[in-house]
């Protein structure tokens, strides 16, 4: 087979091509930065006033900065630049009472609640059996138990609205296959995707459909170079991390655009799938 020159990848659209989201409100959590951000702004921009909630700390465990006020207010003002109105809440995912205080607030002041994304999450990578038990219980604790406070919050509010919705969980690679150095990460995206399956069994009646997304690598502030040099001291896993595509990441705008059309009307009758936005990865 001979070598060819690989094609440039297509640019991330800069605009979306539909208003979907008009007349609706979005709930996104981990929404300062990254893919929370990056979807707020997509729904925003598809005509959803938008609630975006996210801790604004830095996480002790990771070895990589939190997220800060001044980045979530920079995704208020980019949503704010969109016509779109925006209400801001500061708390932790793990806090289940503040989640739900703040979602209710906002659900008050902008008047309904029609997509949940729950979005919030955090990594760090070790082998299983070096994971401590502090490492263990914050990435289960933020990554699958807050996404369950997500959950637990939005879902009476949408059931009460009486209007159906959709709710989007962001998994992972990793909750779908077992990608080395990220045991606790792992664990905790499979709950997350089994969570998400769960759901949808339970709120089809309400017309409430609920569906799991699976990035590989994105860019966002969530970089790990601890993977890398696990990869270089066991180079037989490493390629466990490759995906087909040519593109060695993702950007949070790819994952956006999917969530977009997992949220809306136009994917009416799809529920409890798990969307790989990977680069082919799962199919290697």
């Amino acid at each position: 087979m001979s070598e060819h020159p690989v094609p440039p990848a297509p640019p991330v659209p800069s605009e979306p091509i539909a208003r979907r989201y008009v007349g609706k409100v979005a709930f996104i959590t981990g929404a300062a930065r990254g893919q929370g951000r990056a979807e707020a702004v997509r729904l925003a921009a598809e005509g959803a006033d938008i609630i975006a909630l996210d801790i604004c700390q830095d996480i002790p465990t990771t070895t990589y900065s939190g997220a800060t006020p001044e980045d979530l207010a920079e995704t208020a003002s980019q949503v704010e630049k969109l016509d779109r109105r925006i209400v801001t809440v500061q708390a932790d995912v793990r806090d289940f009472d503040a989640v739900r205080s703040g979602l209710q607030d906002a659900v008050a002041e902008l008047g309904r609640l029609d997509v949940v994304i729950a979005n919030a999450g955090m990594t760090t990578a070790a082998r299983v059996w070096e994971i401590d038990a502090e490492h263990w219980r914050t990435t289960i604790d933020i990554n699958l138990t807050g996404a369950f406070h997500t959950a637990k919050a939005a879902i009476p509010i949408m059931i009460e609205q009486n209007t159906g919705g959709a709710i989007v969980f962001t998994s992972s690679v990793a909750g779908l296959v077992g990608l080395p150095f990220l045991g606790d990460y792992a664990a905790a995206k499979h709950g997350v995707t089994g969570l998400s399956k769960t759901l949808a069994n339970e709120l089809a009646e309400y017309r409430i459909r609920v569906n799991s997304v699976h990035p590989h690598g994105v860019m966002t502030g969530l970089q790990m170079t601890e993977v890398r040099t696990y990869s270089a001291e066991y180079p037989l896993l490493a390629p466990m991390f490759m995906g087909s595509l040519p593109d060695g990441v993702s950007q949070s705008e790819d994952i956006a655009a999917a969530v977009a059309w997992l949220a809306s009307d136009e994917a009416r009758h799809v529920t409890g799938i798990q969307l790989p936005v990977d680069l082919g990865r799962t199919n290697r």
